[in-house]
């Protein structure tokens, strides 16, 4: 197959790429389709789906492996997240939070005390990683927040 642009670039999946999404699909179409609908309607945490995506990796797909994670490209996160994401929202939600916000923050900003205690756990899907938004004006929309930090030098 022809993958020449007007860039040069080829935009062919690698074989370990090809390999993640269909792994990310297997797991979405064989084990959460068979229990969405139930866990729509139940409003409830998908907290065993969620340990097995954390036990294939797929919590901390980016993460260096020194950190018990993957090691892997964006386009292999995002993948594997459009597969979960066809299937089950929810657990697509605590896929991207855990790898996107929490992992990624820790890994590029955190000391190393910092990364053993908390990315490793959270690479490896023991822990899971999470987020809240401070203000009730800002509903459902991070970019809304006003908060403003400020360093007293309390530390």
């Amino acid at each position: 197959m022809e993958t020449a642009t007007a860039t040069g670039m080829d935009f062919e999946l690698s074989e370990e790429q090809k390999a993640v999404r269909d792994a990310a699909r297997d797991f979405a179409q064989n084990v959460l389709k068979p229990g969405v609908i139930e866990r729509d309607r139940e409003q409830r945490f998908p907290k065993d789906e969620i340990k097995q995506l954390g036990e294939l990796g797929f919590l901390g797909m980016m993460v260096s492996p020194k950190y018990g994670g993957g090691g892997m490209d964006a386009i292999s996160y995002v993948l594997a997240m459009e597969e979960i994401s066809k299937v089950d929202a929810s657990c697509s939600v605590v896929m991207s939070v855990n790898n996107s916000l929490v992992c990624w923050g820790l890994e590029e900003f955190g000391n190393e005390e910092q990364k053993q205690k908390y990315l490793v756990p959270l690479a490896k899907g023991e822990k899971i990683g999470a987020f809240c938004l401070s203000e009730p004006e800002a509903d459902r929309d991070a970019n809304s927040n006003h908060t403003t930090a400020i360093d007293m030098g309390l530390h």
